[in-house]
């Protein structure tokens, strides 16, 4: 984090706790930590925060006096619009987009890039993630212990984590810049009219509570948050395996298999923050923080899966109609009967992280304009997750032809299905068969395991990320043209490591089946779409009572992992203040990062490999200040992000491919000597400001992809001389192929965008407490694959916007009504292998709305808010769509979900 500007910051009682909101902390009126002059008055130094608008003032104050292209969420925000995580509040900033994970906005996506793209830093410190990549999902953070976000989309020297679009900074409250004592306590329930699985919960609840208060004349201030969440979310969830030839001849394509479940889990999700601070003289303070989140989530799913094309299933008609466009010439199956074995599925995915955070500062400054800071933090994570996968139908692989390959009667293996393809594109089904009888037992339907018969698998992974951070600052004030000069250096040692342990379930004594008690079964689920009631158990209970064995196997072992990072970062930069004549500023600076980087790969087979690596990254930031509150930024920098920790993993699997002539090794995994996503960025912001109430901006950027990665490349050079010979086929040379993830070059990222906040009050004073806020965005891009072939980017979306519309005068009744969109985009969805999914999910718009109470000073109820809010107001799926002759088309469904609408009621009270 940079240096503390010498500018002190005020607000009195009453900003802060109606800035609260649900006691997040306000903006103060504060010199930039990035080295630009305050551009307010001695009037300006307090900022009343009174509302939702106030908060908007506030957030463009720090955008207008940034020496970066910022967007920020300040505290009201935050606190007033209750959402389920401050994933939600980040997403309805212009050039901001999210994509949901069981309903929650968990995954951020910046410019219309994924995570894998971008950093995210807790008062300005590196965090460990509860996933198996370096994105943090912020389902982690209740939105009520945070005062504020900054998400930064240009660099500059002193922010060294990095980020090829931008990066995150999520903010807690310092007590010392609060006057007088705050307690603020709330709570609120809410209800999801979507009950996905028979007998789970449609209603829970938050609670939460603030305490701030200064002691010792002022000198020590102390800050305690908690936050506890109990909530259901549910998911109704549909899948076709992809589409398949129905009659390759013609080309006509449709579904090659269904599998369609009901998903509900239970989220207990507990959030602590602690901030204490000390002033230790005129000219040293001291700064402890720590945070704890304990995430703890059950989730069920009951359902129904079959192949169409494949495994004993027989299509018994279908009708098409011919595509146009872009797959002109093939067509998609509109309707379809076959008969099959289907299966019955109920499993469970339990999972608990528990992520650290703990940090201490020390700043000093004298009076010759010289500074100084130290900080250190230690992040770590720790997560297990619990997937098990049960399995039932009539029998173990039943023939469905006689031996003379004679259809046998569909009631002895399984029924007749059907699907239709509606004019809305949604899929309907029919079903003969009976999935709640009593005559369904565990075992291996479609034979898929061979002799093991496997009813059921069971896979746990843990994971512990470790990361610790030491960063020094000294600044001095050099005075003309060039203001102060900051030198640094950041050290940062991360280490993330992976174990599995795996095993099948089988009938005990060799069984071909297990019959399922009493003792298991819960109520029915019900599936949409045609399918009907389906059997529905309890698989946690399967092996604890004896009803299948655990088998373990050594699979898991192979999968175990272990990554190191060790990364020196010295940097330098210059802020730098001009007056131009005529009323206008040059605001800003210039740096230099030199980052170096130690990384050790420990893999189970593979001997473990270390590589290292310097980067050298400029930046300039340059900011006219003009007359008539106009601001004109341009930013030129060299960017990086670092790719995700399980690419540089040292796992490698590989055998030899016997179809090949000559025969050579085959294999697939890591790559420890993978280098960062590098660009070279150029940025223009052109801003016009109305005071501090509001502004409109227009953002053009432009980057180079220096160096991209190929997530699924295929080398046909790689050489295995170094692994262990497997036995069998002995192929003449190790040079073999390789398939994984590797660098690339060629590429750009382009766009532009339109966002502000303008409260309609600075055209007429007859709208006062009305307005808008939000902005879209747009952006094309290329890249290339390890071939030169043009790629897809995960997460892109051509179109990103997002606008929200309030009533808000700081005094009594509030309302907004907010939405979200984004386009197309590729999507990452993990696999139950812990590997990645990568679909194409279609456009969607999620609406949401809230409406509130404040009761006035004075009154009886004076401190008190009321509100009630709606999410996910039109109940918008997520869909992707399966690729039909390369492309993907609006009729080829491959996953399509929706969660249900949410609707809250809370209130929160402040002493």
């Amino acid at each position: 984090m940079a240096i503390r500007s010498k500018l002190a910051a005020t607000v009195s009682m009453s900003a802060f706790a109606a800035a609260l909101g649900t006691f997040a902390a306000p903006a103060a009126a504060q010199e930039s930590a990035e080295g630009t002059p305050a551009e307010a008055t001695a009037d300006d130094d307090v900022i009343v925060v009174t509302g939702f608008r106030a908060s908007l003032q506030s957030a463009t104050a720090e955008k207008k006096r940034s020496a970066t292209i910022v967007e920020s969420v300040k505290a009201e925000d935050i606190g007033k619009l209750p959402d389920n995580s401050i994933g939600e509040s980040i997403a309805r900033l212009p050039g901001i987009a999210a994509q949901r994970s069981n309903g929650r906005a968990n995954i951020i996506s910046i410019r219309g890039f994924g995570p894998d793209f971008s950093t995210t830093t807790l008062n300005g410190r590196q965090q460990t993630t509860t996933n198996d990549s370096r994105a943090v999902e912020f389902d982690q953070f209740p939105s009520e212990i945070l005062s504020g976000v900054d998400v930064y989309k240009t660099s500059q020297a002193n922010r060294t984590a990095g980020g090829l679009v931008g990066a995150i900074d999520l903010r807690t409250i310092r007590p010392l810049d609060i006057s007088e004592p705050v307690i603020a306590v709330g709570a609120r329930g809410v209800y999801n009219d979507l009950q996905a699985v028979a007998g789970s919960r449609e209603y829970g609840f938050r609670v939460f509570g603030t305490f701030v208060d200064t002691f010792g004349d002022d000198n020590i201030g102390v800050a305690l948050s908690a936050a506890y969440t109990d909530e259901p979310y549910h998911i109704r969830d549909w899948n076709a395996w992809g589409y398949g030839a129905y009659d390759a001849d013609n080309e006509v394509f449709g579904i090659s298999g269904v599998k369609t479940w009901e998903e509900s889990s239970r989220l207990k999700r507990l959030g602590l923050n602690g901030t204490v601070q000390a002033r230790l003289g005129d000219q040293l303070t001291l700064t402890v923080d720590g945070f704890y989140s304990n995430f703890d989530e059950k989730l069920d799913q009951k359902g129904f899966e079959m192949p169409i094309l494949c495994c004993g299933s027989t299509v018994t008609g279908f009708t098409s109609r011919e595509l146009t466009g872009p797959v002109s010439g093939a067509s998609i199956v509109t309707s379809a009967t076959w008969t099959g074995r289907p299966i019955i599925e109920n499993y469970a995915t339990d999972a608990v992280n528990d992520t650290y955070s703990v940090g201490g500062n020390l700043e000093w400054e004298n009076d010759n304009g010289l500074r100084a800071m130290l900080d250190v933090s230690w992040s770590r994570t720790d997560r297990w997750q619990d997937r098990l996968e049960t399995i039932a139908g009539l029998g173990r692989n039943l023939p469905t032809e006689d031996d003379l390959g004679n259809p046998l009667p569909v009631e002895t293996f399984g029924g007749t299905f059907g699907y239709t393809l509606t004019e809305d594109n949604a899929l309907l089904f029919t079903s003969d068969f009976n999935a709640n009888s009593d005559d369904l037992v565990l075992t291996d339907v479609q034979g898929w395991s061979g002799p093991t018969n496997q009813a059921g698998y069971d896979k746990i992974r843990e994971s512990r990320d470790d990361l610790k951070q030491i960063r020094a600052e000294i600044e001095k004030d050099l005075g003309g043209l060039f203001e102060s000069l900051l030198v640094g250096v950041d050290y940062v040692t991360r280490n993330k490591r992976l174990t599995q342990q795996e095993a099948t379930l089988i009938p005990p004594g060799g069984a071909d089946f297990a019959v399922i008690p009493d003792s298991v079964l819960v109520e029915t689920t019900f599936l949409d779409r045609g399918f009907g009631e389906i059997l529905s158990y309890d698989p946690r209970l399967l092996v604890p009572q004896g009803i299948l064995d655990y088998e373990p196997n050594d699979f898991g072992a192979s999968q175990a992992y272990e990554v190191t990072e060790d990364v020196w970062t010295p940097f330098a930069m210059l802020n730098f203040f001009s007056d131009l004549g005529g009323g206008t500023d040059l605001t800003g600076n210039i740096g230099i990062q030199a980052v170096h980087t130690s990384v050790e790969s420990v893999g189970a087979v593979k001997p473990t490999i270390t590589d290292e690596y310097w980067m050298i990254l400029p930046s300039l930031n340059l900011n006219f200040r003009a007359p008539e509150d106009f601001v004109i930024r341009f930013g030129a920098s060299r960017q990086f992000m670092r790719p995700r920790l399980p690419q540089m993993n040292n796992i490698v699997d590989f055998g030899v491919n016997i179809n090949l002539d000559p025969q050579v090794y085959d294999g697939g995994g890591g790559n420890p000597t993978l280098r960062p996503y590098m660009a070279t960025a150029l940025d223009l912001s052109v801003e016009k400001y109305f005071g501090t109430q509001g502004y409109i901006a227009l953002q053009l950027y432009w980057k180079n992809l220096d160096q991209y990665i190929d997530p699924d490349a295929i080398d046909t050079a790689f050489d295995y001389s170094v692994f262990p010979v497997p036995t069998g086929i002995v192929p003449a040379t190790p040079i073999g192929i390789y398939r994984g993830p590797v660098n690339t070059e060629g590429g750009y990222i382009m766009g532009g965008e339109l966002a502000g906040t303008l409260p309609f009050d600075v055209f007429t004073t007859a709208l006062d407490g009305f307005g808008l806020t939000g902005g879209v965005g747009y952006t094309d891009t290329k890249a290339e694959d390890f071939n030169g072939n043009a790629t897809d980017i995960p997460g892109y979306s051509k179109w990103v916007a997002n606008m929200t519309a309030f009533y808000d005068k700081g005094e009594g009744f509030s309302a907004r009504a907010s939405m979200r969109y984004r386009s197309d985009f590729i999507g990452d969805f993990s696999l139950f292998s812990g590997g990645l999914d990568r679909q194409s999910v279609l456009a969607e718009t999620v609406y949401d709305a809230q409406i509130g109470y404040d009761f006035a000073d004075g009154s009886t109820l004076e401190g008190l808010s009321l509100f009630i809010q709606g999410q996910n107001l039109t109940d918008e799926r997520q869909a992707t769509v399966a690729p039909v002759n390369g492309q993907g088309i609006p009729e080829a469904w491959l996953k399509y979900q929706t969660y249900g609408r949410r609707f809250l009621a809370g209130f929160t009270y402040k002493f």
